[in-house]
C-alpha cells in the first residue's frame, strides 16, 4: 500500500486492469464497570434507557487518516523544514482530522529502512532533513504520539517491511544503513532495492525494528501496508532463486514466498503483543485478494491478485488470527466494473464473519476530484461508501488516503462524510482479543458554570461527555446520538445548560458507567 500511497490517479486505474503496481495508500455497549461509585452532591450514576439504535451515529467506529511520510506525500511536506515547521505541519494536520471527528492517524515511520524516529537500528530517513542519516535535531516520535493523544487520535505507527531503497545505487545510503552492511540481504528489482523476505535475518530485523518502536513509545498500533514482495515492474525477475534453493524445501515457489511473507506476519504479531498484548496489529492489503477467474472464491473482480502478484494472503492472516484487523484499499468507487466497490466490501466482508478479526475500508480521498473516472467527479461518491458500508456489520470503520486531503477538501466531499456520518464523535471498535475492561465510573463530577470536572479515574486515559436531549431520554450505551466529546483529561466546558453524562475510558475505550451532572447555566 502506501508507500505513501498514489502518485497519480490514473495510474490506479492501471492497476486493477493491467497489474501494475501504482497504489500507495495505503455495534457496542458498555462495559461494566471495573469498580463502585463514589456519589457526590448533584450527581448520580446512571443506567441506559433501552433505545433503538440509529445508524446515523454509530458508537464505535473506526475513522482514521493515512500521514504519509515517504516522497513527503503529507507530512514534513518538504526536507529540510526546521522543527518548529515540522511541528506546525503536523498539528495542522491532527487538528484537521479532530474537526472532523476522526479518531486515529496511521503515520508513517518507517517509509524505506530508515526512521522518522531515533532509531538505533535504522538511519535517519530523508524525508526530514533531505539527506539519509542526517540527525533532525529532534525525535519526532514523543511528539507525534502525544498530540494524536490530546486530540482523541488513536496513534498507529505504519511500517513498511521490505523496501530497502528508493535509490537502487547503495553508495547514495549511508555508511550504517543495513543494504550496506548487508548487500547480501537485499535484491535489487526494477531501479529500487527490496529486503529478501525468504531470509529468516530480513525477518528478524524487521520485527526487530518494530519492536523497539512498541518498546520505546506509547503508540497504539503498529501498521503495515500492502508492499510485501514487489509489485509486478514489467518483465523484470525478482532474483530470489539461490534463498529459494537453500530455503524452499520442495515447496512451489509462489508458496514459498506466500509462507515467507506469512511467517514475517506470524512473528511480529506474537513478538509485539508479548511486549505489550493491548497494541493492535493490522495491515492494509491491496483491495483484491484473488478474482473468481483465479480462484472460486475469489471477489467477482478483473484485477491484480496480491496473493498471485505480490504475494499477499489476506485470508491466510485473517483464518490464523495473526492480524487483530484488516484495511483493504478500496480505492475504486461504485459501479467500476474491474474492482466495482459494492463488489469487494461484501467479499471482505464475508472473509472476517467470525473470525474476530476486525475490518475497516481503505477509502481513496486522494482520487476525488480527479478524472480518470466519472464517479470521482461527483462530491457524494465517498460519502455513498459509506452509506453502503452499513448493510455489512462486519465494517466497523474507514481509513482515507491521504492526510493532505483534509486540508484541501476535494469537491467538498469530506464536508458530505461529516453531515452524513461523522457529525457526531465515535468510540473506537473493542478487539476483544487484546482485552482491556472499562475503568471506575468518574468520581467527584462538580459543574462551575459551563466548566464541568471530575476526579481521574484509575486506569482511564480519556472520558467520554454526552448531552441527553430535553426529553431526557438516555441512549449513550446504544449509539453515539448524545455524544458530544472525547476528552483526555478530566475536564469539560459545556457549550449550554443541560444534564450531562460522562463516562471513563481506558486506552482501548471499554466503557465505564456513567455519572450524571447538571449544568445550570
Amino acid at each position: 500500500m502506501r508507500t505513501g500511497r498514489p502518485l497519480a490517479a490514473a495510474a490506479a486505474l492501471a492497476a486493477v486492469t493491467t497489474g501494475a503496481a501504482y497504489l500507495f495508500g495505503p455495534g457496542a455497549g458498555a462495559s461494566p464497570s471495573a469498580g463502585t461509585e463514589k456519589k457526590t452532591p448533584g450527581t448520580a450514576t446512571v443506567a441506559a434507557a433501552d433505545c433503538t439504535p440509529d445508524a446515523r451515529y454509530p458508537k464505535r467506529q473506526m475513522r482514521g487518516v493515512w500521514i504519509a511520510t515517504v516522497q513527503n506525500i503529507d507530512w514534513p511536506s518538504r526536507a529540510g523544514l526546521s522543527a518548529d515547521k515540522q511541528r506546525a505541519e503536523y498539528v495542522r494536520l491532527l487538528d484537521a482530522a479532530a474537526k472532523l471527528n476522526f479518531n486515529a492517524v496511521f503515520v508513517q515511520v518507517r517509509p524505506a529502512a530508515d526512521a522518522i524516529y531515533k532509531s538505533p537500528l535504522e538511519p535517519w530517513s530523508r524525508f526530514l532533513t533531505g539527506t539519509p542519516g542526517k540527525d533532525p535535531g529532534w525525535d519526532p516520535m514523543p511528539f507525534l504520539v502525544s498530540e494524536a493523544h490530546k486530540r482523541g487520535l488513536e496513534f498507529h505507527a505504519w511500517f513498511n517491511p521490505y523496501r530497502a531503497s528508493y535509490d537502487g545505487d547503495v553508495s547514495k545510503l549511508p555508511a550504517d544503513h543495513l543494504a550496506r552492511r548487508h548487500p547480501g540481504w537485499t535484491v535489487k528489482y526494477g531501479d529500487r532495492l527490496y529486503f529478501n523476505p525468504g531470509l529468516p535475518q530480513v525477518r528478524d530485523h524487521v520485527t526487530a525494528v518494530v519492536t523497539d518502536v512498541v518498546k520505546r513509545y506509547d503508540i497504539d498500533g503498529v501498521h503495515f501496508d500492502d508492499y510485501f514482495y514487489p509489485y509486478p515492474s514489467g518483465n523484470a525477475t525478482f532474483n530470489d532463486a539461490a534463498t529459494f534453493t537453500k530455503y524452499g524445501k520442495g515447496k512451489r515457489l509462489a508458496d514459498w514466498r506466500r509462507d515467507n511473507v506469512n511467517t514475517l506476519i506470524a512473528q511480529v504479531d506474537k513478538a509485539v503483543h508479548e511486549i505489550k498484548p493491548y497494541i493492535k496489529f493490522g495491515i492494509s492489503p491491496f483491495g483484491i485478494w484473488r478474482n473468481t477467474s483465479n480462484d472460486p472464491t475469489g471477489s467477482r473482480t478483473a484485477g491484480m491478485s496480491a496473493y498471485d502478484s505480490i504475494y499477499a494472503d489476506a485470508r491466510a492472516w485473517i483464518k490464523a488470527g495473526t492480524v487483530d484487523y484488516v484495511l483493504p484499499q478500496l480505492y475504486w468507487p461504485r459501479g467500476f466494473k474491474a474492482a466495482d466497490y459494492n463488489v469487494l466490501v461484501p467479499w471482505w466482508a464475508n472473509e472476517v464473519k467470525g473470525t474476530g478479526v476486525d475490518l475497516y475500508i481503505g477509502q481513496a480521498l486522494y482520487r476525488v476530484g480527479t478524472t480518470d473516472d466519472k464517479a470521482w467527479t461527483r462530491p457524494g461518491e465517498l460519502s455513498a461508501h459509506l452509506t453502503f458500508n452499513r448493510k455489512y456489520k462486519q465494517v466497523e470503520g474507514d481509513v482515507f488516503f491521504s492526510a493532505k486531503q483534509l486540508l484541501t477538501n476535494p469537491l467538498g466531499a469530506l464536508d458530505r462524510v461529516f453531515k452524513d456520518h461523522y457529525s457526531r464523535p465515535a468510540l473506537l471498535p473493542l478487539i476483544k482479543s487484546l482485552g482491556g475492561e472499562a475503568p471506575p465510573a468518574p468520581a467527584g463530577v462538580k459543574a462551575a458554570g459551563r466548566s464541568l470536572s471530575w476526579e481521574p479515574s484509575p486506569g482511564a486515559r480519556s472520558y467520554a461527555v454526552y448531552k441527553l436531549p430535553k426529553s431526557g431520554e438516555d441512549c449513550h450505551t446504544t449509539d453515539a446520538r448524545d455524544l458530544v466529546a472525547v476528552v483526555e483529561r478530566p475536564a469539560y466546558t459545556a457549550p449550554s445548560a443541560g444534564t450531562y453524562l460522562v463516562t471513563a475510558l481506558d486506552r482501548l475505550d471499554h466503557e465505564s458507567k456513567a455519572i450524571r451532572a447538571e449544568v445550570t447555566n
